[in-house]
């Protein structure tokens, strides 16, 4: 009956692809694997707030919010402690409203099937996250992915099959989680504009690091009024739990009534949502200093890594070392992880075949000093490995 299974399950092995659950300890910017120290470089606590405990003892002190929800938001899992963050995020990008949800892969999902149909097109980065080309193939609309970064590319298509659909959406990531580069927001918009268009935008990996006050690229690129959805997650940067978006009161109020990972999902309990909430307004403000040096040490290791002849690309806090194999990307990451860093392995399908990777996701609360020594491991792990 499982035979498929076990011979699938053993091919992953024989191609150094196989995932498993590890059973891990994190205090602060440590993390403990059997009882080995190892620097957190494989998270996306980018600023280090998740488990910052004087931040969470702080906010103890003034929580007093449900640990559970028991209902979905459209019966009562909702409550003023949402609608005090929502009216707090459309504010903040001067939209009509936004809306939380239980997770960045539900929000993604959500969304681009519920907005999208088999009389409508999407207009998708070849390398956006899996949740929003889940979400595509579940409204059955017909998807056009544009080579990465490729606006010459989008127009064409755009050019050629536009007129056949009723609706059409430009679906993209501001920040790319695997190779750490950034999309030109403001050609996007000028490409919607021109082709009638809604642009999508997904800020998971860019909010509370970019802008004076986290925003994410949109706002350091000048360009959040024309974005007609913004999507960001609570749990990367920001350290808590949850998604949301931002748009017109058409977009999110369709939402509302179509979304069926927010219409059929328990909602996140309300602490969880104070925190989001305390974090944005009391924290990200103070950590202006925090997220200009994290760039700076990015900048640091992306030279070194070159000066050694590895291959790294992107400008972001967001750093991946393309190595090829997945048997070398394993064998790196055995080999940071024994010198005290975890970094673990980014293989297919994660990525595209032949492009496996070690990821080194940056954190603030790590500084250069800390890392320098990465690229001489990881040259020495490739160097044994031929």
């Amino acid at each position: 009956m499982f035979e498929r299974y076990n011979k699938e399950l053993q091919e992953l092995k024989d191609n150094f692809c196989n995932r498993k659950l590890i059973s891990l300890k994190k205090t602060g910017k440590y993390i403990f694997e059997d009882n080995k120290k190892c620097l957190n470089l494989s998270s996306n606590d980018y600023l280090g707030i998740a488990e910052d405990r004087k931040i969470l003892k702080n906010f103890l002190k003034i929580a007093d919010f449900s640990m559970g929800s028991a209902s979905s938001r459209l019966l009562t899992g909702s409550s003023y402690v949402y609608a005090k963050l929502e009216c707090l995020l459309a504010a903040l990008y001067r939209k009509d409203k936004a809306l939380i949800f239980n997770s960045g892969y539900h929000a993604n999902t959500g969304i681009m099937s519920a907005l999208l149909s088999k009389k409508d097109a999407v207009f998708c980065d070849k390398l956006n996250h899996a949740s929003i080309l889940d979400g595509i193939k579940l409204s059955e609309a017909k998807m056009f992915r544009y080579k990465h970064l490729d606006y010459e590319h989008l127009e064409e298509l755009l050019q050629k099959n536009r007129n056949e659909y009723d609706t059409a959406i430009i679906v993209t990531e501001s920040l790319f989680s695997m190779d750490g580069d950034i999309a030109d927001l403001n050609k996007l918009v000028e490409i919607k504009k021109k082709y009638n268009a809604i642009l999508v935008v997904d800020e998971a990996h860019a909010f509370g690091v970019y802008g004076n006050r986290g925003l994410g690229l949109a706002g350091v690129q000048g360009c959040i009024d024309e974005i007609d959805i913004l999507i960001a997650t609570f749990g990367k940067a920001i350290g808590s739990m949850g998604a949301f978006c931002t748009g017109q009161d058409v977009l999110i109020n369709y939402l509302i009534n179509k979304c069926r990972p927010l219409i059929f999902s328990t909602a996140i309990p309300e602490i969880n949502i104070a925190f989001s909430y305390y974090v944005i307004t009391e924290v990200i403000p103070n950590l202006r200093v925090e997220r200009q040096e994290l760039l700076k040490t990015a900048e640091k290791l992306r030279e070194k890594l070159l000066s050694l002849g590895l291959k790294t690309m992107g400008s972001s806090h967001i750093v991946p070392v393309i190595l090829g194999e997945n048997k070398i990307a394993v064998e790196a990451s055995k080999e940071l992880i024994n010198n005290g860093y975890y970094l673990l392995p980014i293989r297919h399908p994660t990525v595209a075949q032949n492009t496996a990777r070690v990821r080194i996701s940056l954190r603030a609360d790590i500084s250069y000093g800390e890392i320098e020594e990465i690229p001489d491991l990881i040259n020495k792990a490739v160097k044994s490995d031929f």
